[in-house]
């Protein structure tokens, strides 16, 4: 591993973790809402849920460049208000990530709380608990191990997320240059030892959390 930049798997893991956090953020309400189905049109909210992950991701990176480019209006908002450029930053590897983990932690997190027994929640109201106090002390602990579940297939889909980070983040050494990009990058190089040794490095990193992700849901019982 002599010569290997270590930069991309430093970026690769900071990103996947931020973008599991703020899939959580997003995916867990969206999960709540379309398992209680309170909103009109919740087929068309679940629709555009899932759309991801059956997008190419080079379609989502070319929506997401619509939306936070520099001439979108939101991208001239960021720029002239406060002088923010998502477009190839980190950020945005960040915000290309969440949006392919969303569907993962949604549709894990709606399969949980549809799974629970909607009398356990109406007897909690019944002893007066509000509905935020229902959500934290009954729905989310029946409800963790579907959330985790997301959280870690999450997780896992963001380390290897490239297509939609390539169109908005690019492909910058030292600043957005993610494993997956610094792999594709080695092999249009013609440098196969680099590319298979970051292949090796990715694939590793990957096996070992998730090994250490299974190895705490059978001590936990989960």
């Amino acid at each position: 591993m002599r010569g290997v930049d270590w930069f991309p798997l430093y970026l690769s893991l900071k990103v996947a973790a931020l973008a599991t956090l703020a899939a959580l953020a997003v995916g867990v309400p969206l999960a709540w809402l379309l398992a209680r189905r309170r909103l009109p049109g919740a087929d068309l909210l679940a629709a555009l849920v899932t759309l991801p992950m059956v997008l190419p991701p080079t379609v989502l990176g070319y929506y997401l460049l619509l939306v936070i480019g520099r001439q979108s209006p939101l991208g001239r908002l960021l720029e002239g208000r406060w002088g923010i450029t998502l477009v190839f930053t980190w950020q945005a590897a960040v915000l290309a990530a969440t949006v392919v983990a969303v569907p993962l932690v949604a549709r894990s997190a709606q399969a949980a709380f549809e799974a629970i027994d909607p009398r356990l929640e109406a007897a909690a109201r019944t002893l007066g608990r509000s509905e935020a106090s229902v959500f934290l002390t009954v729905t989310m602990p029946l409800a963790w191990r579907g959330i985790v579940a997301g959280a870690v297939l999450a997780f896992a889909r963001a380390m290897g997320e490239f297509g939609a980070t390539l169109m908005v983040a690019g492909n910058i050494p030292g600043q957005t240059q993610t494993l997956s990009v610094a792999i594709y990058d080695a092999v249009q190089a013609g440098n196969q030892p680099l590319a298979a040794a970051l292949v090796v490095v990715i694939s590793v990193v990957t096996v070992a959390i998730l090994a250490v992700v299974g190895r705490f849901a059978r001590l936990t019982g989960w």
